[in-house]
């Protein structure tokens, strides 16, 4: 029996385990990771560690000796499998088992994958330090890499590989890059910046399928009938919630983990991260963010409550990305629909803030290479000016 077991060796997982510290609790503390790694950074994978330009030690959140100050005990490599939410009973794949007073759920995402492309030699998903390990080992094989996937993680894969030298082809369903997450005037911008630096674009068309041979991936072959050679293919088409071993504990599992506005999913059990879809007060509605952002933030309100406080969770929400020059922040939520303008800048200077409306409301502010005066209009979320 530990007094707190937090499922997932992730950044919010730690920042669960640190905050708890912070606030002065002195009970145990138990971390269950399915990696065999201790918690790290995931975005740098689709930019520096991919890149190379970290070795992947770097990407860890805390040394060893901070880990250790801690008093946590790390249960690393063995994935959970069953939790049983009354008894506050997680089994593991080892066989163990570990009870505990409070459960915090921290296990993140898993990739979406291509019908076909389990044990094809050369397809690559992006979530974990493996991950981007093999693949960067990958990239330095073959010249010719084509991503599936226009969003924040498609694109910052193919930013990194055009950086490398590789012949790049990007592949998506959107009509610009990052079209679903920035709207039509900032997705077209970072559009044509991919288009400057070389990545070929093929979007608004479906993929059909992967071409092989000998086992070894040769293409993606296009619903359109184009077939595009790759020597290596990254298939970022979205992520799920990683809920399938939470499957018979009687927990909401729509999109994740359904929580309160405490990020309480039952008594004496909490969800921290990707994996949690709770309700914002503020907004009024259920939401999920998949961010490292979002992760730290809210694990300091489910340290909290784990002790004992009532503290809603209500953020201001947030993303970030970085491709090429461009540096890009966005707090609140940009959807395709609202009206953008350029309030601070000039797009054609690559610099830039962008607000977005609804029916009059600013319901985000976009920073374009122009971080701080993107942070300083997050008051105006919410009104008419």
């Amino acid at each position: 029996m530990t007094d707190v077991l937090i499922v997932g060796a992730s950044a919010g997982g730690l920042a669960v385990a640190e905050a708890l510290r912070r606030k002065g609790h002195q009970g145990g503390l138990t971390v269950l990771g399915a990696e065999p790694h201790p918690p790290y950074d995931r975005p740098p994978l689709s930019k520096q560690v991919l890149a190379g330009t970290w070795e992947s030690e770097r990407a860890h959140l805390r040394a060893g000796t901070e880990l250790d100050k801690l008093g946590a005990t790390f249960i690393l490599g063995d994935p959970a499998v069953r939790l049983d939410p009354e008894a506050r009973e997680v089994s593991a794949a080892s066989g163990r088992t570990l009870r505990a007073r409070a459960v915090v759920l921290a296990t993140g995402l898993t990739p979406s994958r291509l019908p076909g492309q389990d044990g094809l030699a050369g397809v690559h998903v992006l979530r974990t330090l493996d991950d981007a390990l093999a693949l960067r080992a990958h990239l330095l094989e073959g010249p010719r890499l084509v991503v599936v996937g226009e969003g924040v993680l498609g694109a910052e894969v193919a930013a990194t590989a055009r950086g490398l030298g590789l012949d790049v082809t990007l592949v998506g369903l959107g009509r610009a890059v990052l079209a679903d997450q920035l709207g039509d005037p900032a997705a077209a911008l970072l559009t044509r910046k991919h288009a400057e630096h070389g990545v070929r674009l093929r979007l608004g068309v479906a993929v059909e399928g992967l071409a092989s041979e000998g086992g070894r991936v040769t293409g993606v072959r296009l619903a359109s009938g184009e077939l595009l050679p790759a020597d290596a293919v990254v298939v970022a088409i979205g992520s799920r919630p990683t809920t399938g071993w939470l499957g018979d504990s009687g927990l909401a599992l729509r999109d994740g983990v359904e929580c309160d506005s405490r990020c309480r999913a039952g008594d004496g059990v909490y969800a921290v991260g990707d994996v949690a879809s709770w309700q914002h007060e503020g907004l009024g509605r259920r939401l999920r963010l998949e961010n490292r952002t979002n992760a730290v933030e809210q694990a300091q309100v489910v340290a909290a409550n784990i002790l004992g406080e009532d503290l809603a969770y209500a953020p201001v929400p947030y993303f970030w990305t970085d491709q090429y020059d461009v540096k890009l922040q966005v707090h609140g939520l940009p959807t395709p629909e609202a009206e953008v303008s350029v309030v601070e800048g000039d797009p054609e200077q690559n610099r830039f803030v962008a607000l977005y409306r609804l029916d009059g409301v600013v319901t985000a502010v976009l920073g374009w290479n122009m971080a701080k005066a993107a942070r300083l209009r997050r008051g105006q979320l919410g009104g008419t000016a």
